[in-house]
C-alpha cells in the first residue's frame, strides 16, 4: 500500500494540467513457460482512469491507473481449474501521435497484486484453501505497447499487449518446498492482451484550446 501511495504522489502534479479519461475492456491473459500445467488463456476484464498531460507535439505521455483481472486455466492429470489474479496496474506510456486519429503507445508498467484465488475441479488446492495470495509475488513490472484510434471527439478504441518481467510465483512461500499442482515448476511471467474502449473528458482550458 505504501508503494501505491508513493507512486500516486509522483504522478499527482501532472493531474492538474492533464486531460482525464476512462477506459474499460477485455483481458486475454496467460503465463509463459507453463507447459507442465497445460495452461491456457483466461478471459478477464480491466477498468480504470487515464491522464494525458497537455502536449502540442507528436510525442506525448500517458499515465494510467487500472484494475485488471488476469490469471490462467490449468490442467494437471485429472485436475482442472483456474487461477484468478487481481492487480492494480500503473502503466506509464509514451504516445506517438501519427495523426489526430491514430496513436502508437509504448512504455512500462508496475503492478500490485490485490487478490489471488484458485478454483479446482476436485475441490482441493493442495491443502492450502482457495486463497493463494501467499504463493505469489505482490509486486510485478514489465513493458507493453499497442495502438489506439480516436474516431470521434473523446472516444478512443485500442489494443495493447502487456508483458511482465517479474516472476509470478514466490518460491519461498510454500512451507515444505514443493509447490501445488497448479503452480508451474519453473519461473513464469504474466502476459496480457487487452482490447478496450474509453472516453477522454474535457481536460484543462489549455487542452480545449488546442483541440478547437
Amino acid at each position: 500500500m505504501k508503494k501505491i501511495i508513493f507512486c500516486l504522489l509522483l504522478v499527482l502534479p501532472s493531474w492538474v494540467f492533464a486531460q482525464i479519461g476512462i477506459r474499460t475492456g477485455a483481458n486475454f491473459a496467460n503465463v509463459t513457460k507453463a507447459s507442465s500445467i497445460n495452461n491456457s488463456s483466461r478471459s478477464g476484464f480491466h477498468v480504470g482512469v487515464l491522464l494525458s498531460p497537455s502536449s502540442k507535439g507528436i510525442i506525448s505521455s500517458r499515465t494510467e491507473l487500472i484494475f485488471s483481472r488476469q490469471g490462467y486455466d490449468y490442467k494437471t492429470g485429472t485436475n482442472t481449474g483456474n487461477v484468478n489474479l487481481d492487480y492494480i496496474m500503473m502503466p506509464q506510456l509514451m504516445s506517438i501521435n501519427i495523426t489526430k486519429y491514430f496513436s502508437i503507445l509504448v512504455g512500462g508498467h508496475m503492478a500490485f497484486l490485490l487478490n489471488a484465488k484458485v478454483d479446482s475441479s476436485n475441490g482441493t488446492s493442495g491443502g492450502i484453501g482457495n486463497d493463494i495470495m501467499d504463493l505469489y509475488n505482490r509486486f510485478d513490472y514489465g513493458y507493453g505497447g499497442g495502438v489506439e484510434v480516436h474516431p470521434y471527439k473523446g472516444l478512443l478504441v485500442g489494443a495493447r499487449v502487456n508483458i511482465s518481467l517479474g516472476n509470478l510465483y514466490d518460491p519461498n512461500s510454500y512451507a515444505n518446498g514443493s509447490s501445488p499442482s497448479f503452480i508451474p515448476k519453473i519461473d513464469v511471467k504474466n502476459n496480457v492482451f487487452q482490447v478496450y474502449a474509453g472516453w477522454k473528458l474535457g481536460g484543462t482550458k489549455k487542452d480545449k484550446k488546442k483541440n478547437e
